[in-house]
């Protein structure tokens, strides 16, 4: 009976799960297929019978998609790509190194990731607009240059790794950069790629620093260009938006079913150790 009651519990937590992650992302893409008249009805529709597919093109022509769409794309790699270089050396030293005030540094380090981005707003902006990056790709790309939780995840997964492997690369004369590329990191790459998919969703998801670090549609991304749809089709155009997020997740949904075997194993891997 008692394992009987643990299969149910686990099933009626797992169904409520998916239920959590399903239900908005149903409601995004029945919402986007609806006509402007269905998404104002009370009580809501659940199905639509004579899906409007048509929106998801309203939607790729009321804005220049592809202009934000190549935004998106240059900040996100410009994110990535500094991340890599600045979270690998970070979360190696804090693993491999010991130094006068190293877990003062690392705990401040940690303690970034309770400080919302709001809060280190005017300074940022400050500090960009004195050296002419606002309304520039490095304006979006330099806030988010460097990770909290990437150097802590790293750090954990790198402190796993033999220290006897590290002793016998250095006896064989490897450099620092030499085991952090080619050691550290192949031995990390399911950590690395958690990391990498978490900062794609979050660059790629990110409206406020798109908003607020640029004054022209120049350099703005696919969440700020988005909503420039509101007021497609003569009002408020809930189906024509939620056209446009679709297809803004699509992205997210192919990176993630590419890195979800990676995923898994950083999980697994740490749940072993």
């Amino acid at each position: 009976m008692k394992k009987i009651a643990k299969k149910s519990g686990r099933w009626i937590i797992n169904a409520l799960l998916f239920m959590i992650f399903f239900i908005p992302f149903y409601w995004m893409a029945l919402t986007s297929i609806k006509t402007l008249g269905q998404t104002l009805q009370s009580p809501p529709v659940f199905w639509v019978s004579n899906p409007q597919f048509i929106n998801f093109v309203t939607a790729f022509e009321s804005i220049d998609f592809l202009h934000y769409l190549r935004n998106s794309v240059i900040v996100t790699v410009g994110v990535l790509v500094l991340q890599l270089v600045t979270v690998v050396p970070a979360a190696y030293a804090f693993a491999r190194y010991e130094f006068r005030g190293k877990g003062i540094l690392f705990g401040a380090v940690l303690a970034t990731t309770m400080i919302p981005a709001q809060l280190v707003f005017l300074p940022v902006f400050l500090i960009l607009s004195k050296l002419n990056l606002i309304n520039t790709y490095w304006s979006l790309i330099l806030p988010q240059a460097a990770s909290a939780f990437g150097i802590f995840m790293l750090r954990q997964n790198f402190m796993q790794v033999p220290k006897e492997l590290i002793e016998a690369a250095r006896l064989d004369k490897a450099g620092e950069l030499k085991i952090m590329f080619k050691i550290m990191l192949p031995m990390s790459r399911s950590t690395v790629a958690t990391l990498a998919l978490l900062t794609f969703i979050g660059t790629w998801n990110d409206y406020f620093w798109a908003k607020v670090l640029t004054t022209s549609d120049a350099v703005r991304t696919l969440p700020v260009g988005i909503t420039a749809l509101s007021d497609v089709d003569g009002g408020v155009a809930n189906h024509i938006i939620m056209a446009g997020n679709l297809i803004m997740m699509m992205p997210i949904l192919i990176a993630f079913v590419i890195a979800q075997k990676q995923i898994l194993k950083a999980f697994a891997y740490t749940g072993v150790k």
